[in-house]
């Protein structure tokens, strides 16, 4: 959702010159020399790129700038009046750096060694007990209306000096108007970071987003870089990298000595690392490393792709603690090179692909100009002061007067006054919001995302309106739950449903009322007469995924019809944690051939009166309080579900006493070359008179027809594929999962795979067979296996799947053990 919210706000981010100079800085054999040092008389400095190319804000005084570089004589080059563009060679020369003295060893490697030796006396997270300072950021999207042709009319033509005909896009002079009065988008904050007990918090004072009265909390907590550059994952764009200077880091990285600069008065060793595994989406940048005490005094950070992106740490020396504390952080987004557009939630993105020379590229666009730039300066920094840090469990935590701050507030924090262009984008972006409602429709969006449509008070619930299985046949029906625009303490939901084959109506109705509103602590109450797929397990916390369709379900046969009273408490008071307590009283009656026989006593139907407890356990995730409540700002794993249900025997005439227990943890691990690993171990335990309608069938998903062409159907998520429905049951059964997706192959232009290996298992038993009466089934006692290959987003998000069975449980016929299935896969460009 985060990415959702922030993609759909910057599609069109790219970006060109933004200082007043540019250049490119070679060798004498014209090869680019990345990561030389451009300096000013006034210490305005900065560094070339990976290709050598650089950027510089001069102002009118500035006559020189000297270029540098490790093993390259220092040229002083000249500033022209009017030249935008400057050329510069450097010339070879012999340096021996003697300040590093270490036989027959890669200088960089000696000082990186040293700098990993050091981490725990330079990391303020592990020198310092604790710390407290504030932070003002500032993020735009704008562009340099000099980078665009501002030449006015489409349909005009001319000739150049090449005699080339030239069409004029009256789009890129209005783009270029807009863009010399104001930013695209701007969004201010201000925020109290404190570290004690090796926590670090984050509390947002005040923030303002332009175009928004509500700002967005997902672009908030998203995680553009690492706060510290001692971590040994850095984060670029929610994105990690084995850090360069981790304790594995030789494994990753070359290094290379590049220079020797003071920074705030101490001398640096400039090291240039970049990575010798990868080609693509690799981090590369600079460290500045202090001589004496092999402390970061400045870090880049760049990753050259589909986006280049680049975040630069900066420090002040603190002599009191000995250390260098950071004061300044710096983050670009930068349209880098790709073969194909890119289509974002009805925007595109254009890019550049590598081509052959005589391949001529397409002709620029606005948007090809336009950039994200994020600044934070760190002010008001305090030491080893032990502050009292409420609710330390929580990663950020948003004040509810955050966006209700006056102007007098802003411009205590700001370090230089908002200049006209800044004033004039709160006003314009704002003004423009309102009439084309864009926040309204942001809304909708995320709405529409989770499978909900809001129609004045009340969300309806898109999963209700149609849906189709073997027992209902086509499910018709209308669902929904009132919004905030009803209440905001107060909800009433409910649903209700026709099946064309059973000739049965459905429906649910029920409300709740909002206890606490910090930890979304609700009370609720509900009436159910539904049906439900027998021995299936539902974890009560578990969250709501929006599909168009629900494959699986289109086979289910067998069904039980459940009249249900309930009442329950939700809440994530418990720290990292979403909890729901539950009482129910529940009929059932099985809509197939069955009986259960208690002590030779044949139940047809019977009632369930129950307690329930269920808890999703998120120990690596980040949370973040909102004036609207608590969310999980940043998905992280393994996480962990636990549930245990109790009947109460004598209890609203409950007729059976039985316990479950069941379990779930979920592991995904995404590689930097867009692999993706993802584990799932889940189990269950039933003890007591537990009939089959709430026992365990591993997700069955195969057809019983005779050829492999018949069986061919939709394929589930975490199913059993050759498994086929009513095969098994369990009262006890352990169920375990790995899939790893590879990267999407491209094969034609429209045709960009993705390939999925699957392995799932399971292992189960059936305790006190002889109280079930009139299904066949057989027991896991033996293991079931299973092994296939997806090829999904084949073409159009439909792909195809195979899968074999083996093990005890193996059929006689071949064939019988195949599976083939159809996946669909909605791409959202999320």
């Amino acid at each position: 959702m985060k990415l959702f919210c922030f993609l759909t706000l910057f599609f069109t981010l790219t970006i060109q010159a933004q200082f007043q100079i540019n250049g490119i800085v070679t060798d004498p054999h014209n090869k680019p020399l990345p990561f030389a040092t451009i300096t000013t008389a006034d210490n305005n400095n900065t560094i070339t790129d990976v290709d050598g190319k650089f950027e510089l804000k001069i102002n009118s005084k500035t006559t020189t700038f000297a270029v540098s570089y490790i093993g390259f004589q220092t040229k002083l080059v000249p500033v022209v009046e009017k030249k935008k563009f400057y050329p510069v060679s450097l010339s070879q020369k012999t340096d021996d750096l003697k300040e590093v003295v270490v036989s027959n060893e890669n200088p960089a490697l000696a000082i990186i060694k040293k700098v990993i030796a050091n981490k725990n006396k330079n990391n303020p997270q592990k020198k310092l007990n604790s710390f407290e300072y504030k932070t003002y950021n500032k993020l735009i999207v704008t562009a340099n209306p000099d980078s665009i042709d501002g030449r006015i009319d489409s349909s005009a033509t001319y000739k150049d000096f090449n005699k080339k005909q030239i069409n004029i896009d009256s789009s890129d002079y209005k783009f270029k108007e807009i863009i010399s009065k104001q930013h695209l988008f701007q969004t201010e904050k201000v925020s109290q970071y404190q570290f004690g007990n090796n926590k670090l918090k984050e509390t947002i004072l005040g923030t303002k987003m332009a175009g928004f009265k509500q700002p967005v909390y997902e672009i908030i907590a998203f995680n553009l870089q690492s706060i510290s550059i001692y971590d040994s994952k850095y984060e670029l764009f929610e994105t990690k990298h084995q850090s360069p200077i981790a304790d594995n880091a030789f494994s990753d990285y070359n290094y290379k000595l590049l220079d020797t600069v003071p920074i705030k008065g101490r001398n640096t060793f400039m090291i240039y690392f970049k990575n010798k595994k990868r080609k693509t989406n690799a981090l590369e940048g600079v460290l500045y490393i202090d001589q004496e005490n092999f402390a970061v005094a400045k870090a880049v950070m760049r990753i050259k792709a589909v986006l280049d992106i680049s975040g630069i740490h900066e420090f002040e020396y603190v002599p009191e603690e000995k250390i260098w504390f950071q004061s300044n952080t710096t983050f670009k987004i930068v349209k880098g090179k790709n073969d194909d557009d890119i289509k974002i939630l009805g925007g595109t993105i254009q890019f550049d692909g590598d081509v052959e020379d005589n391949y001529e590229r397409r002709k620029k666009v606005a948007s090809d100009f336009t950039y994200l730039i994020s600044e934070s300066n760190n002010f008001d920094i305090h030491y080893n002061t032990n502050p009292s840090i409420k609710n330390p469990s929580l990663y950020i935590e948003i004040k509810d007067d955050a966006n209700k701050k006056p102007e007098e507030f802003w411009n205590t924090y700001r370090k230089e006054a908002l200049d006209l262009k800044g004033q004039r984008t709160y006003q314009l972006i704002d003004s423009l919001s309102l009439s084309k409602r864009i926040e309204k429709r942001l809304g909708l969006g995320r709405k529409i995302i989770n499978g909900y449509l809001p129609i004045g008070p009340i969300d309806l619930d898109l999963k209700k309106v149609i849906s189709y299985n073997n027992y209902e046949g086509f499910r018709l029906g209308l669902g929904g739950v009132t919004n905030d625009r009803f209440s905001k303490n107060f909800r009433i939901e409910g649903y209700g449903a026709y099946g064309t084959k059973d000739g049965a109506f459905k429906y649910n109705i029920g409300s709740g009322v909002l206890l606490d509103k910090n930890t979304n602590t609700w009370l609720n109450g509900s009436y159910t007469d539904d049906v439900r797929e027998i021995a299936s397990t539902v974890f009560a916390v578990d969250k709501r995924v929006f599909k168009i369709y629900d494959p699986r379900p289109i086979n289910i046969s067998t069904f039980y019809k459940y009249i249900s009273w309930k009442a329950n408490v939700q809440t994530k008071i418990i720290p990292k944690t979403e909890a729901v307590f539950e009482f129910a009283r529940t009929y059932v009656e099985p809509k197939f051939d069955y009986l259960f026989n208690l002590n030779g006593q044949l139940y047809s139907n019977y009632i369930m009166t129950t307690a329930m407890v269920s808890i999703v356990w998120a120990p690596f995730s980040e949370f973040m309080q909102t004036p609207t409540g608590r969310t999980e700002s940043d998905k992280r794993f393994p996480r962990f579900t636990f549930q245990y249900t109790q009947s109460l025997p004598n209890v609203l005439e409950n007729d059976f006493t039985f316990s479950k227990i069941d379990f779930k943890t979920e592991y995904e691990k995404k590689y930097l070359n867009g692999q993706k690993t993802s584990l799932l171990l889940q189990g269950g335990y039933a003890m007591g008179d537990v009939p089959i309608t709430h026992l365990y069938n591993t997700m069955p998903n195969n057809l019983t027809k005779e050829t492999v062409i018949q069986r061919i159907t939709f394929a589930g998520r975490n199913s059993f594929e050759t498994m086929y429905f009513n095969e098994f049951f369990s009262s006890q059964y352990l169920f375990f999962q790995i899939k790893h997706g590879f990267d999407r192959i491209k094969i034609m232009k429209k045709v960009r795979p993705s390939l999925v290996l699957v392995t799932r298992m399971a292992w189960g038993n059936m305790e006190n067979p002889q109280q079930h009466v009139g299904p066949e089934y057989k027991t896991l006692d033996k293991g079931y296996f299973e092994s296939g290959i997806e090829l999904n987003r084949i073409f159009k998000g439909f792909g195809l799947g195979g899968f074999y069975r083996y093990g005890p449980n193996q059929l006689l016929k071949f064939e019988d053990n195949i599976a083939v299935k159809i996946s669909y896969v909605i791409d959202l460009g999320l």
